[in-house]
């Protein structure tokens, strides 16, 4: 008997942990983009910036911050998870938010800490709760590795679009963007990240795929020791559209070069 519940025991440990799902955005209380600006505000975070992301107007992105994720990103290459993003859907009057865990497991890569932003998610859900999870998602223990198939980019392949002095780089994408800067997010005196509207044009993109993902706008680039870098759109895309499938990723197959060529004319 003992030999018995021995090999049990063992088989159990033997048995692989089931790792959960983690949805890509939470879907929240619906509020107008002044009103949920007003919301984040009095939730502690600074609003960065509000991108149109249809021609209507009736779907913009809201990016902001707050102290903990500015903390949080000023390591080397993890400057990304600087901000989140809340989409107001005035159309089907709907808010979506990112999910901070979700992309923390991305962008943190080996420096992810579980929980290490849960008391953004609470920010959030006391203001736009209750929360429901988005029908997109990917298993949390597969993020950290993310890629949408077999040939494309994982986290750290990023863009390379310019090498000099970092205030020079944050100096040139400021004035070449013009009007469609949105912001320069300051981490430590080398490390910025800036945030641009993308072309009308190339962000058609999102309508394509779906608005109700509108969140992925704007852009970011990440500056940090004399170097500019972005994240592939071929990643970034996959990661925030997990639905995507391979037919549906074809048909907007010139918008990631499109995106590559925009980012890197703000350094020429």
């Amino acid at each position: 008997m003992k030999v018995i519940i021995k090999f049990i025991f063992l088989a159990l440990l033997a048995v692989p942990s089931i790792a959960a799902d983690l949805s890509t955005y939470f879907n929240g209380m619906y509020e107008n983009v002044k009103d949920s600006q007003v919301k984040l505000k009095k939730a502690g975070f600074t609003i960065l910036g509000v991108t149109k992301v249809d021609k209507s107007g009736k779907y913009n992105s809201i990016i902001f911050t707050n102290d903990t994720l500015k903390a949080t990103a000023n390591a080397k290459g993890r400057g990304f998870i600087a901000t989140m993003k809340l989409l107001v859907d005035d159309e089907n009057r709907k808010v979506r938010v990112t999910n901070p865990d979700y992309f923390a497991r991305a962008y943190m890569q080996a420096d992810y800490k579980a929980g290490m932003l849960d008391s953004i998610t609470s920010s959030l859900k006391k203001e736009f709760g209750p929360f429901t999870g988005s029908s997109d998602k990917l298993s949390s223990d597969t993020l950290h590795k993310y890629h949408f198939m077999f040939g494309m980019p994982y986290y750290e392949d990023v863009i390379k679009l310019a090498k000099g002095t970092t205030a020079e780089l944050v100096t040139k994408a400021e004035s070449n963007a013009k009007d469609n800067h949105i912001f320069t997010l300051k981490l430590s005196d080398d490390r910025y990240l800036v945030a641009v509207d993308i072309k009308k044009r190339t962000k058609k993109f999102v309508k394509k795929i779906g608005l109700h993902n509108g969140a992925i706008l704007p852009y970011t680039i990440l500056i940090e020791n004399g170097k500019a870098v972005a994240m592939s759109p071929k990643y970034y895309i996959a990661l925030s559209y997990p639905l995507l499938s391979m037919t549906e990723f074809t048909t907007i197959a010139t918008v990631p070069g499109a995106i590559k060529k925009e980012l890197s004319k703000l350094f020429k």
